[in-house]
């Protein structure tokens, strides 16, 4: 009796999808992180070429092209698309400019703050004992000061000035970036990895560069987005009660400041820097709360 064979189709197998894809498809269903990034890559574009897309001398006054208003008012024009300042100067270009000022301090200030309280926490956190005993008192003193008043206090004795901002916020803004990498760095000190690094007879120094740090980036990214939101927020107080940034330089801050006296007949003035700071701050945050989201366990948001 002959035997039946039974043929069988070959199966297709699919091709794996790229890690790059996975990534970038994750981000995009992120709907916060994808709105954040737009938001904010729009601020990096207009910064970084805002000496070509400005329409005007950010910095020239006329006096005879004084509070125009948008170009959305009735009285408004094209030439000066959002208006100008009580100088004549046209707010467009310096919108622009203001966003180099609010990056760079955002930017500066991060990473300065940064340095510091990463050193701090990973020490602490890693060698544990006296050294995390007397890292947690300088961070529970910092935590007792309050940034806003020192920050006042500090602008009013030195002055004002665009690098004694960013100096003085890169002092004043590296606790929570001490007190997260101390509590990630406890928890990997005992991890295999770093056990077997010591096994190997790597030093200190190796293991906390080339072992410790390049696991501690995921939320040590989140934690300077959302102190670089907080430094661009406390320079806008600082310029806007002006000790921050002196003028003629343009700041957002510092536009709402000049325009407060005319805000009750120009809402405008103040309206556009205004809202301009808030989508900014917004952008920041999202994409911090975003890389959160993307970087956490599962299950864990």
């Amino acid at each position: 009796m002959a035997s039946l064979s039974i043929a069988t189709s070959p199966t297709l197998a699919l091709p794996p999808v790229p890690a790059w894809r996975r990534s970038l498809l994750r981000i995009l269903g992120h709907r916060g992180l994808t709105l954040g990034s737009i938001l904010l890559g729009v601020a990096v574009i207009a910064a970084v070429f805002a000496p070509w897309l400005s329409p005007h001398d950010p910095y020239a006054q006329d006096l005879s092209q004084r509070l125009i208003p948008p170009f959305w008012n009735a009285k408004g024009s094209w030439e000066h698309v959002l208006g100008t300042d009580k100088l004549g100067r046209d707010y467009l270009s310096r919108l622009l400019f203001g966003a180099r000022v609010s990056l760079t301090i955002g930017a500066v200030t991060a990473l300065v703050s940064g340095l510091i309280g990463t050193t701090m926490g990973v020490l602490a956190g890693y060698f544990g004992g006296r050294v995390d005993a007397v890292v947690s008192y300088i961070i529970t003193t910092r935590l007792a000061m309050p940034v806003v008043l020192v920050a006042l206090a500090t602008a009013s004795l030195v002055g004002g000035s665009l690098q004694v901002v960013i100096v003085l916020l890169g002092l004043l803004l590296w606790d929570r970036f001490a007190i997260v990498t101390r509590s990630a760095t406890q928890q990997l000190r005992d991890a295999e990895f770093i056990a077997a690094a010591k096994s190997l007879g790597a030093s200190t120094p190796y293991i906390l560069l080339r072992e410790l740090l390049p696991n501690l980036m995921g939320p040590l990214t989140v934690v300077a987005t959302l102190e670089m939101a907080h430094a661009i927020l406390l320079e806008s107080t600082l310029s806007f009660l002006g000790l921050g940034v002196q003028p003629p330089t343009p700041s957002w801050g510092l536009m709402v400041a000049e325009g407060k006296a005319y805000m009750f007949f120009q809402p405008w003035v103040i309206l556009v820097p205004g809202v301009v700071l808030a989508l900014l701050v917004l952008a920041i945050n999202l994409v911090g709360d975003g890389l959160r989201d993307l970087t956490a366990p599962d299950g864990r948001n």
